[in-house]
């Protein structure tokens, strides 16, 4: 999966046979905010996993905190309890 770090957008980016797919974010202060999904309805749930789970491979090699503020990333770190180290001291979810 290539994904593209538009930084002047600030969105992740991937192209997909069903169209763009994006999470917008911002960086304050060493903290990932990710803040929006941008996609299609009829895109699949399983792309839509993987691509959040790259991002957050990213942010860990950045060696960024993640704050999720949109709902599918906040149920993403609920299925995924390995991640929970990535969220800032004080955020639980």
């Amino acid at each position: 999966m290539e994904i593209k770090d538009n930084e002047l957008l600030r969105q992740f980016e991937i192209q997909t046979t069903t169209g763009l797919v994006a999470i917008e974010y911002a960086i304050q202060e060493r903290k990932l905010f990710l803040t929006k999904f941008c996609s299609n309805e009829n895109q699949d749930e399983e792309l839509h996993s993987e691509f959040i789970f790259n991002v957050l491979k990213i942010a860990e090699e950045r060696k960024l905190k993640v704050v999720p503020t949109h709902v599918k990333f906040i149920s993403f770190f609920r299925k995924n309890r390995k991640f929970q180290q990535m969220l800032p001291p004080g955020i639980k979810i």
